[in-house]
């Protein structure tokens, strides 16, 4: 190494982009609006969409085959869509099994199964880089679920996160580009519920928001300045990153 190897100026990769939210909110949809897609599909959530897919994904042997595929043929492809992360856990979790010979990921104590896990996943992210070094953009979608969230600054409170296990989650949020959270807008409205008392409940029009900052209510991020808040479209989140 010498200054001979010093790299300057700014080098625009293609993002890799965590989209996570509840079930129906439109992750695939979104997936699917994004340019020149082909799924990897680890459930059946493209439904009726007319999108480019592998078959379903059920083993690792899979996924390496798909990463494979996008790597070493000939195609105009520039997204890969992940669908979802949630899904792909369990076959993460066969692989490393299978290496250890263990039962279940659970066999061994103190979560170590869960850590050595966290080992697979890193090669499925290393081949996922690779696609993004070879110019396809990278979009992994996921559930989530509402789990206690031990703050140390104040009292523990519920908040939305990665519906995976705890090292994954922080594993692949520290991977991401940017980490959205989508959900429906709620807004809180107090009512007369008699005797002089307000009931609070919670009140929308559908509208579907993307979060990109973090949160007491979710964990969010992102690397390219965007706004708080966006549209849950595609195009809205792109403009912001590709600006």
């Amino acid at each position: 190494m010498s200054l001979a190897n010093v790299i300057t100026g700014v080098r625009m990769q293609p993002p890799r982009i965590v989209l996570y939210g509840p079930h129906g909110i439109g992750k695939t949809t979104f997936g699917a609006s994004a340019p020149n897609p082909i799924f990897l599909p680890f459930e059946d959530g493209e439904g009726r969409l007319d999108v480019a897919r592998f078959p379903r994904i059920t083993t690792y042997a899979g996924v390496i085959d798909a990463i494979g595929s996008l790597l070493k043929e000939k195609h105009e492809y520039f997204t890969a869509v992940v669908d979802t992360l949630d899904w792909l856990e369990p076959i993460i979790w066969a692989e490393t099994c299978a290496r250890h010979k263990w039962a279940d990921i659970e066999m061994p104590s103190y979560g170590k199964g869960y850590l050595a896990a966290t080992d697979v996943w890193r090669e499925v992210l290393e081949g996922f880089n690779a696609m993004r070094a070879a110019g396809m953009q990278i979009i992994l979608l996921a559930h989530t679920e509402i789990k206690i969230f031990q703050d140390p600054a104040v009292d523990p409170y519920d908040r939305y996160q990665l519906k995976l296990q705890k090292r994954a989650g922080e594993l692949i949020q520290e991977w991401a580009d940017v980490v959205a959270f989508a959900n429906y807008r709620v807004e809180i409205k107090k009512t007369d519920a008699g005797f002089g008392r307000k009931v609070s409940r919670g009140d929308g029009v559908g509208e579907r928001v993307l979060w990109t900052e973090e949160r007491p209510s979710h964990y969010a991020k992102n690397r390219y300045g965007l706004k708080p808040e966006l549209p849950m479209t595609y195009s809205a989140l792109a403009g912001g990153i590709f600006k």
